[in-house]
């Protein structure tokens, strides 16, 4: 049996792979999705049937029902980051961003979460700083490069995604949630509901693809890129300090970048080559508190 401290690294570890590569593959999954899919109907079927799986599992393992409250709370929280967030990004996708660059754009979140963190009375410590102000160095140089002038409809998009998933992020850990992974459940069936709310509304053709790339699309992304990956990233915001949690998003951009150029003939020029090294430098900065080094005052009291 493993000592409860050695299992809670043992989830750590998990949780954060299932971040960086899991999630980080996604977003060629989701680009190759949105040439079969309609992007809304795509993206709100994958939270509606992973949530509706969660929900199914959590009630026969004895979990108890969410209450109102929790279902509003849960909903807010889903509007945000997976109707805005992930929408936001499925969309961007759908009008030519292309995947590798998507992620290298979701790289802002950690720099939204620390402002809205602030705002909430969470001080960061100058490693955490040094690092979000690398990122930003990082997501400069991306704006250099030829893929998000392609696009600028789908580069705000981005933004906007990525800041109202950092604020969902930082407000969640205020919420009455319900416990565990019901609260990922309640997150998504509300998230994909209003996300097919908008397919509905915005006109986009109830289709669905013929291929099996399709299908299989949809099987990866509510399995994985969502039961697996979204829950633990809750997880994540309820056991270590929410630049960590967000800091995924430094990540991603090298696993989605190399699998864009491998799998679906994805180029990046120079400048975005050296945004992706500046924002992998900027990771370790701010994952640094989180391992022990250079923690504020305000952070080593909150842990005692």
């Amino acid at each position: 049996m493993l000592s409860e401290s050695r299992r809670s690294l043992f989830l750590l570890v998990c949780a954060f792979f299932a971040l960086y590569v899991i999630w980080g593959s996604t977003y060629l999954v989701i680009r190759i999705g949105v040439e079969s899919w309609p992007p809304m109907l795509m993206a709100g079927l994958r939270f509606i049937i992973a949530g509706i799986l969660m929900f199914v599992w959590q009630i026969a393992r004895g979990a108890p029902l969410p209450t109102g409250r929790e279902w509003l709370a849960g909903g807010a929280v889903g509007f945000l980051l997976l109707s805005c967030g992930n929408g936001g990004v499925t969309l961007a996708e759908h009008w030519g961003v292309a995947s590798g660059v998507a992620a290298l754009a979701i790289a802002t979140v950690p720099l939204f979460t620390l402002c809205f963190g602030l705002f909430w009375g969470h001080p960061a410590s100058r490693l955490e700083w040094a690092g979000i102000g690398l990122g930003l160095v990082g997501i400069l140089l991306l704006n250099l490069g030829d893929n998000m002038r392609t696009s600028p409809a789908g580069a705000l998009l981005i933004l906007f995604a990525a800041a109202s998933w950092a604020f969902g992020s930082v407000w969640s850990r205020r919420l009455p949630l319900p416990a565990g992974p019901m609260a990922s459940a309640v997150e998504m069936i509300v998230g994909g509901c209003i996300l097919l709310l908008g397919s509905r509304l915005s006109g986009e053709p109830l289709s669905l693809p013929a291929s099996s790339s399709g299908w299989l699309v949809l099987a990866y992304l509510v399995l994985l890129g969502s039961i697996v990956a979204f829950s633990a990233y809750m997880y994540l915001l309820k056991h270590v300090r929410p630049a960590a949690a967000t800091s995924y998003a430094y990540v991603n951009p090298v696993v989605a970048v190399l699998l864009g150029i491998l799998f679906a003939g994805e180029t990046i020029g120079q400048e975005e080559w050296l945004a992706m090294l500046v924002i992998v430098a900027a990771v370790l900065l701010v994952n640094l508190p989180q391992w022990g080094f250079g923690k504020s005052k305000v952070a080593v009291a909150e842990q005692a």
